[in-house]
């Protein structure tokens, strides 16, 4: 779920705090990428279209695809991608996961009904209700990245977390995911759209974490209280309270705590029970492994290893696949260049460091200049 109406809000308030671009322009960048997410949105599409893609004993092979494809994509376009995915969801999260399985059998009998009644419209609309992402299908493109080169990471927690600390770290430049909690989790960069299709041909969004909290004028702490009042993964929110007046009362008020000193709870009734410190120290403190451990290496793909896996009883075709894996290497050889901005930083120059650069550059009594470079450095 994420935050609710988060990027809406940002764009309401904040809109300088988000750019949009092509992928080309992040040639050259180690992304953390939301892998569940990236499933979720592979198996979806592709039911969207009519039908799964399956292996011989009607295993899904939709997740397979998409990955396969979409990191090809990533890499031609320069891009170092690191697949996170989701370790244990923490005990707070076991009330969403509960919805969404309420949500799931509720879409289960309807789905029932559309097919009795024939009708595609609503069996179509069911089906992408009933996707779910398994741990089959994670360790399924586990096993296809290792053969792709390319590296992942099992977070023990949320994946969104992981990724946040890996950004905020400097391991990695941002994180792309279609959830918004990425920011609540501090990460200074968010890429939405990164990868989706060709076919949506949708912009990828840049969100910038310093400019959101610029642009609302709130530290991350009080950030954070926002986005449990506006609705989150681990505590439900108090109804009645739309985004515009959460702002408005974490500004006026600073805190959750304040808040409820100061609202009238019998018109805005807070949940039961409702644990928004533990959910405030879930974003504060999450459960991740130490970027600073983490050694991220990205290798040639192994062709053999790729027909093997996905041709034969998953059904892929080997000339496809092969081309995929001669792509992989040749964009390998072009990954590796890296940015220019990472091997030159250009430094300002002030009046005082012109007038030093001169007279560095100008010919002493025994006609030597300095030895004054200019204005780049090698890193």
């Amino acid at each position: 779920m994420g935050i609710l109406g988060l990027s809406k809000l940002v764009a309401d308030i904040a809109p300088y705090a988000v750019k949009e671009g092509e992928i080309k322009n992040y040639f050259g960048r180690k992304i953390a990428i939301d892998a569940s997410m990236c499933l979720y949105q592979f198996l979806i599409a592709v039911r969207s279209e009519g039908a799964q893609l399956t292996s011989v004993d009607g295993e899904t092979t939709s997740h397979l695809m998409g990955t396969f494809y979409r990191t090809i994509r990533l890499i031609e376009n320069g891009i170092k991608p690191v697949y996170v995915f989701d370790g244990k969801p923490p005990q707070m999260k076991s009330g969403e996961l509960n919805k969404r399985k309420e949500k799931r059998d509720e879409a289960q009998k309807a789905l029932d009904k559309a097919t009795e009644a024939g009708d595609q419209a609503d069996i179509d609309k069911f089906n992408r209700r009933l996707v779910k992402v398994t741990k089959q299908h994670a360790e399924d493109c586990k096993s296809l990245l290792t053969l792709m080169g390319v590296p992942f990471i099992e977070a023990p927690c949320e994946a969104e977390a992981q990724c946040a600390a890996m950004v905020k770290s400097g391991k990695v430049f941002g994180t792309a995911t279609e959830d918004m909690d990425a920011l609540t989790f501090g990460s200074s960069v968010l890429l939405r759209h990164m990868t989706f299709s060709e076919a949506r041909k949708m912009p990828i969004q840049e969100f910038h974490l310093d400019k959101v909290l610029q642009g609302m004028d709130l530290t991350q702490k009080e950030f954070i209280d926002l986005c449990i009042l506006l609705g989150c993964d681990y505590t439900d929110s108090i109804r009645g309270i739309g985004p515009k007046r959460a702002i408005d009362l974490i500004k006026q008020h600073k805190s959750i705590e304040e808040i409820l000193k100061n609202i009238d709870t019998k018109k805005y009734v807070p949940p039961a029970d409702w644990n928004f410190e533990g959910a405030r120290q879930l974003f504060v403190e999450p459960e991740i492994m130490d970027p600073e451990k983490i050694d991220l290496k990205w290798s040639d793909p192994d062709e053999e290893g790729l027909v093997k896996y996905l041709c034969g009883d998953k059904q892929f075709n080997e000339e496809r696949i092969r081309n995929g894996a001669k792509k992989l290497l040749k964009a390998r050889g072009v990954t590796t260049q890296g940015r220019l901005d990472g091997f030159f930083t250009v430094l300002g120059t002030t009046p005082a460091k012109r007038k030093a650069e001169n007279k560095k550059n100008t010919p002493n009594k025994r006609g030597k200049v300095g030895t004054g470079r200019g204005r780049g450095r090698a890193k």
